[in-house]
């Protein structure tokens, strides 16, 4: 089978790296991916796939769909394309969704022969305000047995943890008055903010450890001399499980109710961006996921890392068997979320390592296809294993 997976991709190999390349040579910030999602669109089709596109109502997202018309299980590949403001693709999703689309692809080549059903989902926005979120709240994960994806990196690492995230904004409101003529006449606005980040800052002793709360000022007045009577702060509040980061964001909110009511403003909560679920790693489905790299050539396969963010594939992973490991771009150790790290993605040594990515994603694939045992495992351990 591996020769039959090299063989397809050594005839697309390069119509993959020129999707990567021409993604990182135009860079497009979350929602506003138009060519970054034609480019992956224009090349499915090409390749005989049913695209939606504007899938779920969203201009740039897609779905493109690759059906055998045999039994089997339906396997996705989730795609990224957004980048970072003033740095382009600091996070690599260039490289990410050429990744995806081109396992989508490869994958489509045997299925005939094995059944089942190859989707490719579009999902904008990862940065920000994720469609992922959408999707899986329409339902669009219902039917999917098993959703794969792998997000480029120093080196190649399992698929681990996310934190799950909520972002919350404290609007608060005042009343201005001449902050030295008759200050007495005025509620500081900005006070509330103050109050709410002390208050946070006392909280910090009474959380778990691996939780993380920060927060910036966006509005704090307009000038020394005036009673500020608009302020606003926004946070993000992580956890590693939905369950504990409910209750921690309780805690939040509650510290600015305090300082609210200290200040006499009024308060306004709501959330600025939608929220992340904690990633849950399908243990077997990883187990496979290594076991295939290392066939395909790569010795070195490190355990997840240990510090981490938020994804929105954590939603995805609450409703279905999901992976989300690291790929190697390049030998040295270079830091996401800067111009350095965009610049590696277009190095043969990233290319080596998409490649190599490919392989490992589809040939997880075709052995979850032809071992019903095997998807039956990991189906039973995602209903077994706490959210």
């Amino acid at each position: 089978m591996i020769n039959r997976v090299d063989n397809v991709l050594d005839d697309i190999k390069k119509e993959l790296i020129n999707l990567s390349d021409f993604i990182l040579e135009n860079p497009e910030l979350g929602y506003e991916e138009v060519k970054s999602c034609n480019a992956h669109v224009q090349l499915l089709k090409k390749y005989g796939f049913k695209v939606e596109e504007e899938y779920m109502n969203i201009k740039t997202a897609f779905k493109g769909t690759f059906n055998s018309g045999k039994e089997g299980p339906t396997i996705a590949y989730l795609a990224e394309y957004d980048a970072l403001p003033g740095i382009g693709h600091g996070c690599g999703h260039n490289i990410l969704g050429a990744t995806s689309t081109g396992a989508g692809i490869v994958l489509s080549k045997l299925i005939n022969d094995l059944g089942g059903k190859v989707i490719v989902y579009g999902t904008p926005a990862e940065e920000t305000s994720g469609a992922k979120v959408h999707m899986v709240n329409n339902g669009s994960f219902d039917d999917v047995d098993i959703a794969m994806m792998a997000h480029p990196g120093d080196k190649h690492y399992k698929s681990g943890k996310s934190l799950a995230m909520e972002a919350i904004q404290f609007t608060f409101r005042g009343k201005s008055a001449h902050a030295a003529a008759c200050p007495e006449q005025g509620i500081n606005a900005l006070d509330g903010v103050i109050n709410t980040f002390n208050n946070i800052n006392g909280l910090r002793e009474h959380v778990k450890s691996d939780s993380r709360i920060h927060g910036v000022v966006i509005e704090g007045g307009k000038a020394a001399n005036i009673v500020p009577d608009l302020a606003i702060a926004q946070f993000y509040v992580r956890a590693t499980s939905k369950k504990y980061l409910k209750e921690l964001v309780e805690k939040v909110k509650n510290c600015a109710r305090g300082a609210s009511l200290a200040a006499g403003t009024q308060l306004d909560i709501s959330n600025y961006e939608v929220s992340y679920d904690n990633l849950v790693t399908n243990k077997i489905l990883s187990n496979m996921y290594t076991k295939k790299l290392n066939e395909v050539g790569v010795e070195n396969v490190y355990d997840p890392r240990e510090s981490y963010g938020s994804l929105d594939a954590g939603n995805v992973s609450q409703v279905c068997p999901t992976i989300h490991p690291y790929f190697s771009i390049s030998d040295e150790n270079i830091v996401a979320h800067t111009k350095e790290f965009a610049e590696a993605t277009n190095k043969p040594k990233a290319y080596e390592g998409m490649l190599k990515t490919i392989k490992a994603l589809v040939l997880t694939a075709v052995e979850i296809i032809s071992d019903d045992k095997l998807l039956n495992e990991i189906k039973e351990e995602f209903i077994n294993t706490e959210k």
